[in-house]
Order: C-alpha cells, then structure tokens, then sequence
C-alpha cells in the first residue's frame, strides 16, 4: 500500500488505487496525510475542505466523508499495512508507517543525500527523491487555503532537492547536465531567482556565456515588468561574476547539452511564417520545450480538430529554430479533403518518397544525385541528418507509419509532429512524448477573438455579447476564428445579434463554417480516417442524453459486447472525439456533441451521415433499426443498472420497481460487489440518470421515466435539499400519463417526502394522503406500508394530533410484516417507537423495539442496522422513563458503540443525549 501526495493525492494498492472519490474525500486524507500519527481536530479538517468557508452541515457531510474513507482504507487491506483510521475525541487520527507515504520517503531520501560523501552517491539518492514526484503536489484536492499551502510547501521542497541535485552535478563538473535539469524549472517558475542564478552559472561554466547573460536579462526584465522590483543580491552577484569571468573558466563539458547553441552555418529553412494571431498556451508550450530537451526527441502534438495543433508547433519552432542547423517541414495531409479514405486502408497525403525527396534537396542534395527507391532515399535522409542538429515539423499526420521515416538521426535533432489522433505506436517505436492541446479557456478565447477580428473597440462596446460569442465556440480556436471572419463580414450587425443567431443549436455548426473551412468540415475529415466501428459509435452519440458514458452505454447505444464498444470508445478518444474525463468514462466537447447529433441538428444537408464519408458506399449506419431504438437501449440499460445497484446497496430492500415489460436484451454493467462500489455508481451516473429520465419523458417513453426518477432514491436520500422537485415532477406526470396507479404511488411518495425534508408540508400532504391509495389500488402492500410511514412523519411534522400518525405507522408495520419486507417493517416500527415516546407509552416502545431488533437483517451494511440502532436508543429512552437506568445504560452504550462504527451521525448523537440523560438522572437521583 502507498499513499501519495506528490502528484495526484491517490492511494495505491496491488490491486489498483482505491477509488477515493469526490475531490472532499480527497482533500481529507491528504489534511491527514500532512500529519500522519497525529490528531487533527474536525474543525481543522472542515477548514481544509471548505477553504472558501463551510456550509451549514460541513461537520456532518465531513464525518461522513471519514466514514467512507475509513470503508475504502478497510476495503483495500489498510490493517495488513498497520494503517487506521480512528477517531480521538473530536479529532481523527490516521495511524500508519511513514515509510508508506510518498512524501516521507522522499523528505527521507533528501536528507540521506546530505549525508553521503561522494556526488555521485548524493546525485543517486536526488534523483531517486526526484522520481518519486507524479506531477504537481495535491492534486485533485480543494483549491485554497492550508492544503494549497502545504502544496506550496511540497514545492519548494522539490524545487530545493532540483537546485541541490544541479550543484552536485556541477560538482563532479558535469555543467551541462546541470544546466540541462535548472533550465525544464527555470522554464516553470520563471521568477524563481534563486533558479535563474544557478542556470547562469551552470550555463557560464559549460561554455556558453552569451546564454547565461540572456537568462539575467530575460530574468530581469519579468521581475521589473510583472513584480516592479530589480533583481535580488544572489543573482546580480550571480551575473557580476559571469561579466568578471570569476565564476570558473568556461569549460564545455562533454556531457549532454538541453539547448544546442545555433552553428554558423545556414541550414534550410521550410518553416512557414508564424502563425497570427496566436494567444496563450504558455503551459503547452512549456511542455513542448521540456520534451524537446531530449536527445533524439520526437514531440507528438495532439488534439481535437480546429484546436491549434498546428499553429502551437509552428510557434513553438519560430522560438526554437535559432538553435538548430535547419528547419525542415511537411504537410503529410492526413485529414485533409484530399486524403481520402475511411482509416481501414490505404495511405493518405504526399507520398513518404516525395517528403524525402523535398528535405534532401533542403539540405543539399543535388536533384540528379537523389535515390530512386524509397528505402535509399531514406538512408540518405538518415546519413544528412546523422551529423547535424535539424528541427522538423511534421504537421497533420495520420499514422506513426507516416512519420517513422522523416524522424532525423542527429542526436540533438527535434521532430515535432502534430495529428488529431494520438499515434502511440511512435511513443513505442521512439519514446516519443505527447503534449495535448485542449480548447481556450475564456480569457484566452476573448483575447484570440479580439486579436482575429482586429475590432478591439466594438467587442469593448458590447462586451456581454462578445463574451457570449466566444462562449458559444467553446474555446475552440477555430470557431472563435470562424466567428471572427463574421464580425468582421457584418459590421453593422449588433454583436448581441450575431450571439443570437450563433446561439440556434440546428444552425450553430453550420454558422461555424466558411467555404468548406470550418468545425464541421474540420470533424467530418476526422470521422472519415476512422473504422466503421467507431464512426458507427459516434453516430449513435448523438442519442446520449447524458454528460459522460462508459463502455456499458455504448454498448447499449450500439448493442454490441461491452468489449467491442471499448475498443471504439478508445478510437474516438485516439482521434479526441470523445475525451477520458475519468478511468473509463467520456465525455464529447459541445461542438463536437452537436455535430454528432446530425444534420437535422446542424444544418449540413450536403452530408446526410456525418458518420460516413459522402464518397463511401458502406454506410457506418445503416443498421437498419428505427431512430429511436439506440436510445430505449440506453435507457433500459440505466434502468436494469440501477436496480443491480440499489439490491447490492440495500440487500434488505424490495426493489422499488422492475424493468419495463418489453425492456431491450440486457448487454451487461459494471461489476458491483459491495455498497460501496454500488453508491459510488449512484454518485457517477447522477447527472446521466437524470438526463436520461428527462430524455424518455420528452420521448414520451413514460414507461422509462418514471423508474429512472424513482430508481434513484439512494442520490435522492443522499442530496434530499439538491433541488429534485423539476425531476419528481416529471416524474409524477410520466406516471399519470401511463395510468399506472403502482408508479403514481412510488412517484407521489418520493415527491412527498422530499417535500417534507424541505418544510414544505401542504404540498407534501397532497401526494401523501394519495400514495397509500394507490398502492393499494395497485395490490402492493410493501409500497403501501412506504408510503403510511412518510405520511405519518408529514403529519408528524404538521403538528397533527399523535393518534393519527400511529394508525398510519400501524397499519404500515403490519402490511409490511404480512409482505415479509424486513426493512419496510424496521423503517414503520422505528417511527412508531418515536410516535409511542413522545405519546408516552413506555410499555408499548418496548415491545415494538422488540420486534424490531429481532428482525433478521441480511446485510451487514445498508439501512437496516442504521434503524435497529435508532430503535435501540428509543429502547434505552422508554427504559429510563421507567426505571430501569442500568439496562437503559447498556442498550444505550451498544447504540452509541455501533453508530460509531458505522459512521451514523444521528445515532451517535441522538445515542449520546440519552446517555447524558441517564448521567443527569443519577446525578439527582431520580
């Protein structure tokens, strides 16, 4: 087992790492890793969640986020490793080895290399501390306050062990390595002047002063331009050595050089100009550069069609190009109109042999002296390159097989190449590293739309609108673009307008492009480079109700095995169609998502399928199954999903409905072998559930609706005060559609006892008093007994006279008792024990709590042993009104005992005022 903090904050087992959940469960072990073996008080720990300031149940929803952790730490085998989490008073204590902890060791390693006599033991030990780090500290947890302090912290120690594992470097005289490693961080923090200062001494002493003053200047200038200051004393002294020629003589080392000075002599140049226009991308570029560094490197630059794949790698390479003997570039056209192709055969764009021929002439090759073959000409490629430092552009490829010969041979060499699929074959054949573009954030979207359309003043003069205009592109740099040739078409056209019309999902992508130029041109090339497989798949996208889907609903949207829809999930993702949001969830971008919808949505007539190619004659499509059909699949998938759930989470449970009479085949779900993994699938799927039942109300599949409503009673319980009214009332005018008196009854008992959680208690009478009706019109009593109990608790909670309530809560124990369903039955006699105390009838409370701690309960988790506990405190109140304070006691202290095992806030609570009662009783006497 490992715990991590310096990357992702994740717990890793030998089976994987432990499903932690939403980023709050998150930020509490990391609060508790930060000081592990010690006991961190709940006020601290909700001040680390909730840096922002807590909401009014931050002490229970932080309880039970403890809970769950404690349950996820069990479930992954926490005792073996001698790790626990147990609570201390009001504080929690998370006892564990620190030798588990990421952290730790790497503190540890750090403090050993201090220690060792020899650089290169001191070097070993620095770059193991080094390794240990998986991207910046504490991510995924709250943003703010003390754990964005201690990521702070985390950081600078890391940067410390950086400057440490540099000056080791530079003491067994390898100073290009050191400059190598200084230069990736100085790139990242540039204002860290205590970075600047080593990278110049190390750039001076490996021979290449002119660098090292470039890097004062450069450092220099940031600080006077973003902070207002001059540099510190440790850099000029830094740079007044440099100047004095005092910091060492000039050695060149032979070790590796991360930035190759630029040779005299000229090299070809085929970069085209700079792209216009361009903004942002500072951390891409960044990561460019860092993966450039390496000897032999090859940079695959990827993303979504119409992002700037192609304008970041010719900027990056106009930056980069001085330090080069020569810039080679190609347009391989692998998505182009011309390409051709549905990605099951064939090559597309320029031949490899005509590429090659167009470098080696580049590079000096006389035309008559070219070799005819093309495993010749790329020898000759590869023996031109072997000597020299060439950066190479490959733009627009679309397989690795493309690429693999144009990569040049010189080890200081650089080839970048862009594709909108991700060619993993070249991180296999070329350790190859990948940099992502993704879209503009909003910022960045409204400056490149100002910079394109050059109308700084009439943006300014609406801003709201412009604001909305760039929104609606969604940060894709080629629809702000597209937009921009628009504005600037019609300029007397109010810029509100233009949002309006941009703002018709049926017309959007149409607007979006321009002679053939454009997002949906851009996507249609994309999808054609595609198997059938997966542009079958992203047709039957457009049918996803949902934000996100996994292989089980795209299964069920193309009835094929959840296996096959993998492997087409996967192609899209290759060609970022659809983006991995999580482990083995996907989600589309906006554009993307209408274009899938098709041209009944967008407008594009002259392409029918956007699936298919409009010279391909096997349609991707053509299936031959209603419209329609996709979409009852995924819904019935959601359906049997949901009831699987909701049986492993409360075993003791009736299910609150069965499939649809004619529900679709059943293609499989995700494994849920515990109520763990049962509510985390809840939790996951909730916006899905909910689109999914909004989609079959508007489809008029009422049949659908009204159980994908009811079916998730457990987020509903869960989130009660999260605004579920707009979703129960589809619900209820589903049911009432369909004349279903059993799905009117489970509906109208849901809606009411929302309702009753929020106050709002007219309004919940009005479903409650109708439920127990309708059920029993219906002929079932463990729906009836449901919804007796939630009209009691309304009635309750109106201040209606106590008999009423416990004829309801009567009736209801025994129509559950007669359908043998134990938890309907604990849930009627919890509530009536409550009803028998506050009438006090001591005698009666007993025998109903009883009854009640004698049902059998299936699970050992779930609802059932939460109502057993609340029965047993009603037991241990009704024998303190009678006497009998030394049984009260007991009963009491195992209530208490068993909620705080489990985590049951209002057991302990409610176990511990009783337990303060029977104190206060003997104190006095009574």
């Amino acid at each position: 087992m490992e715990f991590r903090l310096l990357g992702a904050v994740a717990v890793a087992t030998q089976s994987g790492e432990l499903p932690l959940g939403p980023a709050k469960r998150r930020s509490l072990l990391a609060a508790l890793l930060l000081r592990p073996n010690t006991a961190v008080p709940l006020d601290q720990l909700i001040d680390a969640l909730w840096p922002e300031g807590p909401p009014a149940r931050a002490r229970t929803v932080a309880q039970g986020h403890v809970s769950r952790l404690r349950a996820l730490l069990a479930q992954g085998g926490a005792d073996e490793w001698g790790v626990r989490l147990v609570t201390r008073g009001d504080a929690y204590v998370l006892e564990m080895p620190e030798s588990l902890l990421d952290a730790h060791r790497f503190e540890e390693l750090v403090r050993l290399a201090h220690d060792q006599r020899t650089p290169d033991d001191a070097a070993a030990l620095l770059r193991e501390a080094l390794s240990l780090w998986r991207g910046p500290a504490l991510v995924g947890v709250a943003t703010g306050g003390p754990l964005r302090v201690a990521a702070d912290g985390l950081e600078e120690a890391r940067l410390s062990a950086v400057e440490q594992l540099a000056r080791t470097y530079g003491e067994f005289g390898d100073h290009a390595r050191a400059a190598s490693l200084l230069h990736a961080e100085a790139v990242a923090h540039p204002m860290r002047e205590s970075l600047a200062g080593a990278l110049m001494r190390a750039l001076y002493r490996s021979g290449r002063q002119s660098d090292a003053i470039d890097q004062y200047h450069r450092t220099r200038t940031l600080l006077a331009e973003e902070l207002g200051v001059d540099p510190g004393a440790g850099l000029r002294e830094a740079y007044a050595e440099i100047l004095a020629g005092g910091a060492a003589p000039p050695q060149p080392s032979s070790g590796p050089v991360s930035v190759p000075e630029p040779e005299q002599a000229a090299g070809p140049d085929l970069l085209p100009r700079p792209p216009r226009g361009f903004v942002g991308r500072d951390r891409e570029l960044a990561a460019i550069g860092a993966a450039a560094r390496r000897e032999h490197a090859v940079v695959v630059i990827t993303g979504p069609a119409g992002v700037g794949k192609t304008a970041a790698a010719l900027h990056w390479a106009h930056t980069a190009r001085a330090h080069h003997d020569g810039v080679l570039f190609a347009d391989l056209r692998g998505f182009s109109a011309e390409s051709g192709g549905s990605g099951e055969s064939g090559d597309s764009g320029p031949e490899t042999a005509d590429v090659l021929r167009e470098f080696l002439i580049a590079l000096g090759v006389p035309g008559r002296e070219l070799p005819e073959t093309p495993g010749a000409l790329a020898a000759a490629y590869r023996a031109r390159t072997e000597a020299r430092r060439p950066l190479v552009v490959l733009d627009n490829a679309r397989t690795a097989a493309q690429v693999r010969p144009l990569l040049p041979a010189g080890p200081g060499s650089v080839a970048l190449v862009t594709s909108r699929l991700r060619l993993d074959g070249l991180a296999v054949s070329e350790l190859a590293r990948t940099v992502d573009i993704g879209v503009l954030d909003g910022a960045a979207s409204a400056t490149l739309l100002a910079a394109a359309t050059g109308a700084e003043d009439r943006l300014a003069a609406e801003p709201a609108a412009a604001a909305r205009l760039a929104a609606l592109c969604a940060g894709l740099p080629l629809a702000l673009r597209v937009v921009a040739a628009r504005i600037n078409a019609r300029p007397q056209w109010p810029l509100a307008a233009l949002a309006d019309e941009l703002a018709d999902e049926q017309r959007r992508l149409a607007l979006l492009d321009v002679d053939d130029t454009g997002v949906a041109a851009a996507l249609r090339l994309t999808l054609r480079a595609l198997p059938a497989d997966a542009r079958l798949l992203f047709r039957r996208l457009g049918a996803l109700p949902g934000p996100d889907l996994d292989r089980y609903a795209a299964a069920a949207l193309t009835a094929a095995p959840p296996a096959d829809a993998a492997t087409a999930l996967d192609r899209l993702a290759a060609a970022h169609l659809v983006t991995e949001r999580s482990p083995g969830r996907y989600g589309m971008h906006d554009l993307v998502r209408l274009y899938a919808r098709g041209p009944a949505r967008h407008g594009t007539a002259d392409d029918p399928d956007p699936a298919d190619s409009t010279d391909s004659a096997d349609s991707a499509d053509s299936t031959g199954e209603p419209s329609g059909e996709p979409l009852v699949r995924l819904l019935d998938h959601y359906v049997r999903t949901a009831l699987r759930a909701a049986a492993v989470a409360e075993p003791d449970d009736r299910p609150c409905c069965t499939p649809p009479p004619d529900a679709r085949a059943d293609l499989g779900g995700p494994a849920l072998s515990d109520r763990a993994s049962a509510l985390g699938w809840f939790a996951a799927q909730r916006e899905n559930l909910a689109a999914a039942a909004g989609a079959a109300f508007a489809a008029g599949l009422d049949d659908r609706a009204w159980r994908l409503v009811v079916l998730q009673w457990p987020s509903i319980v869960g989130y009660v005060r999260d605004d579920w009214i707009p979703l129960l009332e589809q619900g209820l005018t589903a049911a009432v559609r369909l004349g279903d008196p059993d799905a009117e009854a489970r509906v109208r008992a849901l809606y009411g006892w929302v309702l009753t959680e929020e106050g709002r208690l007219d309004r919940a009478l009005e479903h409650l008093e109708r439920a127990p009706e309708l059920a029993a019109r219906a002929g079932d009593p463990s729906s009836e007994a449901t919804a007796l109990v939630n009209l009691a608790v309304a009635l309750d909670r109106a201040g209606a006279p106590g008999p009423e309530s416990l004829a309801h809560l009567t009736r209801a124990v025994a129509l559950a008792r007669a359908a043998d369903d134990v938890l309907t039955e604990l849930l009627a006699l919890e509530h009536r024990a409550r009803r028998l105390l506050a009438l006090g009838d001591h005698p009666a409370v007993l025998s109903c709590t009883e009854r009640g701690l004698a049902l059998p309960a299936a699970a050992a988790e779930g609802l059932a042993p939460l109502r057993q506990i609340l029965l047993r405190v009603s037991r241990g109140a009704a024998l303190l009104a009678l006497g009998r304070t030394e049984e009260a006691r007991a009963d009491l202290r195992r209530a208490h005992e068993d909620a705080l095992l489990r985590g049951f806030e209002e057991g302990v609570l409610r176990a511990a005022g009783q337990l303060a009662r029977a104190d206060s009783q003997t104190a006095t006497g009574r």
